[in-house]
């Protein structure tokens, strides 16, 4: 486990290494959702023969996981990046690709458009691109972020624990509660241009998974224009890298290929 200082009073980001094999470049950088933790929820994939050998950074964002939980700070997607790109820098990490599932998706987005030379190409998992109106009794971010935060702070967190069910629970208890809910808030706000909009005009290569069960992705054919591949994976819900890991792996791999993309 490796960690390094981001903010001014010391709050540190942590994350497993996983040595590479020596010339092997660019390094890889994974970075887990909303109540989640990288450790968790990318090992399996990130030591599998298609995928090992390569430095790997499986980090955990502010407030989530083993890294620290600040309670003053504001957990913006533009922090989130701006913290998870001091670490990086840090870590001597440069041009890495960066494989970000849901709202991790979306702080790579951000980081990638905020420190691009931080990032050499994105793979997103069924990552968030759209604000999304907070939504009472939901399971999810919209859930937590329709909480008042005192109110969430107050006990609304046991409500959201009793719906997302044991397993994200898991991952989620590790969680500052205030970092939960100010991530979840600002995720459903999004940014400004969007995070769509954002990774529309990246030039780096790009490519998005999502679980081919929950059908075509909004703005699919504006994303493949602009020279994101669009890739459904079968058998699978939001976290595919669980559900099936093998699929996943095959898809990552591709990704990461020096093959040429669609052109922008």
């Amino acid at each position: 486990m490796r960690s390094v200082a981001v903010t001014p009073k010391g709050d540190r980001i942590r994350w497993v290494e996983l040595p590479g094999v020596p010339g092997q470049e660019p390094p890889r950088v994974y970075v887990h959702g909303l109540g989640a933790t990288s450790p968790a929820y990318f090992t399996e994939v990130a030591v599998h023969p298609l995928l090992a050998g390569r430095r790997s950074l499986l980090i955990d964002l502010l407030g989530h996981g083993i890294s620290d939980r600040p309670t003053d700070f504001d957990y913006a997607l533009e922090s989130h990046a701006d913290a998870l790109a001091t670490a990086l820098t840090s870590a001597g990490v440069m041009g890495a690709e960066l494989i970000a599932h849901s709202m991790g998706g979306s702080v790579a987005i951000v980081l990638a458009d905020r420190h691009p030379s931080l990032v050499s190409r994105l793979v997103l998992v069924d990552a968030n691109l759209d604000p999304i109106p907070p939504t009472i009794d939901s399971a999810s971010s919209s859930g937590i972020a329709s909480y008042p935060e005192q109110e969430f702070l107050a006990g609304g967190w046991e409500e959201v624990r009793d719906r997302v069910g044991a397993h994200w629970w898991s991952t989620m208890r590790l969680a500052g509660r205030e970092a939960l809910h100010r991530s979840a808030v600002h995720l459903t706000r999004g940014t400004v241009p969007t995070m769509r909009e954002l990774l529309l005009d990246l030039k780096i290569p790009r490519t998005y998974l999502l679980p081919e069960a929950d059908g075509p992705l909004p703005g699919a054919d504006a994303l493949t224009e602009a020279g994101v591949s669009v890739v459904p994976i079968p058998d699978c819900g939001h976290n595919i890298m669980l559900d099936n890991p093998e699929a996943f792996v095959s898809a990552i791999a591709v990704a990461l290929t020096d093959r040429e993309q669609h052109e922008n």
